[in-house]
């Protein structure tokens, strides 16, 4: 069953797009050379300054995509796309645990193991090095929960996509597997479409027939009093190598006419997505949330697995997770 239009599924229900962003300073990718590093740390400095004059900070007035910005924003290096692909991979550590043996970031991809050690599970966050990902840029992400390993993955704040100098799109790619036996919670913070930006963000998740998922993703239409950046988010899991979801949204200047019109966002901001699989899921029937004015509006579409896809809308992001986090509490197995 295929439906196509703004804001329809080809599946099952809406979409979306993940991520990380900033924190402090650049990282250097293992392998690479000083000079290498050397070259990519005046990239990051001129890159900032170059996000600084495109798009600034909430609430702020902006420069349009494609104007010069004036100081390091006018070097080669701010003009320049980044390229970068961040790996991890998780496996039980033969006494109870789970061990990271591959965590590597890339650019403005670092990879940091937080959180308490010696559990069951691992955690991962993602910690932006650099702006990113701004237009022209291609990131990607690939994170592997082997078989009987437990990992979580946040991120240490908001990916905000911002526009590029010549109106290029950025891309940002996710690429999830699950082992037989292991559990993934793929839990990063918004991603949030600046005015002028142009993201196409992808995330793929393929799962073993008893492997448990947890995600969700969350999508800002635009800053406090901007208008909305292009957007289009897919998300695609298959489970034992079948289908489970696929579909598609896509948002701001150039989307489908009706995006923002009342039979698609009805005057929310804010859109997330958080899907369940596990084969102790809980049998639950279709239902649509019945909330006060102001609050959002929430849709549950129980789905072959078991799994269930809630998918929310909401005036921002706090009222957006507030929803989804109460989904999560009620349905978690356990």
């Amino acid at each position: 069953m295929t439906r196509t239009g703004p804001g329809h599924i080809a599946a099952a229900g809406p979409v979306t797009g993940t991520g990380p962003l900033r924190a402090a300073g650049p990282t250097r990718a293992p392998g690479h050379t000083a000079a290498a590093a050397t070259a990519r740390e005046s990239g990051t400095a001129a890159r900032t300054a170059a996000a600084a004059g495109t798009a600034t900070t909430a609430g702020a007035a902006t420069t349009p995509a494609g104007a010069p910005a004036g100081g390091a924003a006018g070097t080669g290096a701010a003009a320049r796309a980044v390229t970068a692909v961040a790996r991890m991979r998780a496996e039980p550590d033969g006494r109870g645990g789970t061990a990271l043996p591959l965590l590597a970031g890339d650019g403005p991809l670092a990879l940091r193991r937080t959180g308490p050690t010696g559990g069951p599970g691992a955690r991962v966050t993602v910690v932006g090095a650099m702006t990113a990902p701004l237009g022209g840029d291609r990131l990607r992400i690939e994170a592997e929960a082997a078989p009987g390993a437990r990992l979580t993955v946040g991120a240490s704040a908001a990916t905000v996509s911002l526009p590029g100098r010549g109106g290029e799109q950025a891309r940002y790619d996710v690429r999830l597997t699950v082992g037989a036996d292991a559990e993934l919670q793929w839990l990063p913070e918004p991603l949030i479409a600046a005015r002028g930006s142009d993201l196409r963000a992808s995330t793929r998740v393929d799962l073993a027939p008893d492997a448990r998922l947890v995600l969700r993703e969350e999508q800002i239409l635009g800053r406090h009093g901007e208008p909305s950046g292009r957007l289009s988010a897919r998300l695609t899991v298959t489970l034992a190598g079948q289908p489970l979801l696929d579909q598609e949204l896509a948002f701001g200047p150039g989307a489908a006419p009706g995006w923002d019109g009342p039979a698609v966002l009805g005057g929310h901001r804010a859109v997330g997505q958080l899907l369940l699989v596990a084969p102790d899921l809980g049998e639950c029937s279709a239902e649509l949330a019945d909330l006060p004015a102001g609050h959002g509006r929430a849709a549950l579409t129980p789905l072959a697995g078991p799994a269930v896809l809630v998918t929310a809308l909401a005036p921002d992001g706090r009222h957006l997770r507030n929803l989804l986090d109460g989904y999560l509490r009620r349905l978690q197995p356990g």
